[in-house]
Parts: structure tokens; sequence; C-alpha cells
């Protein structure tokens, strides 16, 4: 009889589920951070300015927490199949299950979830991940999943993206996720840039910045569509067929992509055609402001009543009794 009966309490065990994405967490987390310390300071801004001031910052965080997330998440396509499937190899039993196939920048996650989930006495529930970015290799993280004897649909589906395998989905989800990926760091630069010169009330150079922001984004998406799963090589499990279609990144990364083109282009527009609407949606037609505050500030001008009740002749003023000393 051993401490924790011969096992390691804190580590998984062969069928764990894949641990929490910590990356997202911490991304979501530092940006309501922000937004959180801008609303504090919100009501300090005096009159209609703070309402626009609130949707610039709202849109600002939105686009960057988008860039920056969408970079690691593991759902840019994806798809779902329930089968009646074998769980091991070189065996009969076969089990009910969903089997699942989601894509990423960076790799790869298979779901096996049992339909139960407790069946031939073993609790059914996997979502591996196969790595493929810069500084992992593939073929290493199938060959551990061979090792630990990872159920043969988890398996099957990881080799149709291995290098060996006929398909030739690996080198070109591979490289279209690299290049995708270097897009969305740059889009992150320009969008950093972008605000840089908002804040400085560069509105014209912002304006052109988060349009090519916006082009940068659906140049990843671009790049990333040229490596769809085709009919040519299917992951068939018996009669049934798993297909993956867009994610939710794809379309979160797209809608973010085209309103950066919307407020680029909308900027240039208002700049080019009614630049006093735009300087006023920045907050920087003081003109109004300024005059109100020179009126507040300058010295009234004496009335004429005033001036008579103090005019004094000039006479009495020059009339004085001498003090003798």
């Amino acid at each position: 009889m051993t401490l924790w009966d011969g096992s390691y309490p804190f580590y998984p065990g062969a069928n764990a589920r894949f641990p929490f994405d910590t990356t997202r967490a911490v991304i979501v987390t530092v940006f309501l951070s922000m937004l959180a310390t801008f609303i504090i300071i919100l009501p300090g801004i005096p009159g209609r300015r703070r309402l626009c001031w609130f949707l610039r910052l709202l849109l600002g965080l939105f686009v960057g927490a988008v860039i920056l997330n969408v970079q690691f998440t593991r759902d840019w396509e994806s798809g779902w199949v329930r089968a009646n499937t074998s769980y091991k190899s070189f065996s009969p039993v076969q089990v009910s299950a969903d089997i699942g196939l989601h894509i990423g920048l960076a790799g790869l996650n298979v779901t096996l979830r049992g339909n139960p989930v407790e069946q031939i006495n073993e609790t059914i529930n996997y979502n591996e991940h196969f790595p493929w970015s810069f500084g992992a290799d593939y073929e290493h993280s199938y060959s551990q999943g061979l090792q630990k004897g990872l159920p043969s649909p988890i398996l099957y589906v990881a080799e149709k993206f291995s290098w060996q395998s006929p398909c030739g989905w690996h080198r070109r989800y591979r490289i279209a996720g690299h290049y995708a990926s270097a897009m969305l760091w740059l889009a992150f630069c320009t969008w950093l840039i972008s605000i840089l010169l908002f804040s400085m009330s560069i509105l014209l150079y912002g304006g052109q910045m988060l349009l090519l922001t916006g082009t940068l984004i659906l140049s990843s998406l671009l790049l990333f569509s040229t490596t769809r799963n085709t009919l040519g090589c299917p992951i068939h499990f018996g009669p049934a067929s798993l297909r993956t279609d867009y994610g939710e990144s794809f379309w979160l990364a797209l809608a973010t992509g085209l309103l950066c083109l919307l407020l680029g282009l909308g900027i240039l527009i208002l700049h080019a055609v009614q630049p006093q609407k735009l300087k006023l949606i920045f907050s920087l037609d003081k003109r109004g402001e300024e005059e109100q505050w020179d009126k507040c500030w300058l010295p009234a001008q004496p009335s004429c009543s005033a001036q008579d009740g103090f005019m004094v002749p000039l006479g009495e003023l020059c009339h004085g009794s001498a003090t003798q000393l």
C-alpha cells in the first residue's frame, strides 16, 4: 500500500482531457482589465464627449483582443460526426461516440466523446492536441499518442494530417497557418500604430493604418481558406463521414476585418468631405469651448452707471489739506 494508492494526484491520466488553454484567458483578462480601468475614469470626461470616447475605446479594445485571440484559438475549421466505431486497435468492441476535429493556425485538436460518456467500463472523453507550429514536431506528438495508447478514432484522424499521409494536408495547413499567423501579427502592429496616431490626433494616417489592419486580417483569412479539406481524401467512420467547415474564429476574424475596413474608409471619407464632423467625433473641435472659456475669464466691461457712480471731479482730487510737520 503506497501513498495515494500508487497514483500521482496532480498529473493527468492516460485518458485525461486536454488542459484549459490559459493563453486566451490571459488575453481576455488583460483587455477586460484595461476596459474596467478606463470605465473608472469615464465620469471625469465632460459632456457628450464621454459617449464618443467610450465607443472609440470599446471598438479599439475589441479589435486588439480579437486579433490576439484568434492567433491561439483552435476552431478556425471544425466539424463533428456521430458514429459507431472501434475504440481500440485490434479489438472488435465498438462504441457510440461523437468525434470532433478542430483546426487552428498552430495545430489541430481531435475530440472523442462517448455517447454516453461511460461505456465498456471506461470514461470516453478525450481532447488531444497535435501541434505543427515553429518549434513543434507533429510526428513526435503523433508517436507519443501511439505510445500512450490513444483510442483508434483519434489516431486515425491524426494520421490523416501526418507528414506521410497521401492526403498532403500537413504541409498545406502548416504553411498556410504560418503565413496567416504572420499576417495577424502584422495586423496587430498596425492596430497599435493606429491607436497611437489617433491618440496624437493624426486622424488621416490613423484611418489609413486601420484600413491596412482590416486588409491584413482579410488576407490571413484568404491564406487559410486555400487549405480547405477536399472530398478527395475523406475521413470515414463506417457509413458516416467527418466533414469540416469554417469555425467561430474564422467568422469572428472576418467580421473584425470588415469592421476595420468600414471604419478606416469612413474616417478617410469624412476627412475628405467633412473634416469638422470628424474632429467632432474625436473631440477635437474645441473652438466653442475655448470661446466660452475666454468669456468666463475676460474682465467684464464696467457699465455706464458704475462709471458715473465712481467719477470724482478733478478739482476735488487735486485740492487737499497739507499736513504741517
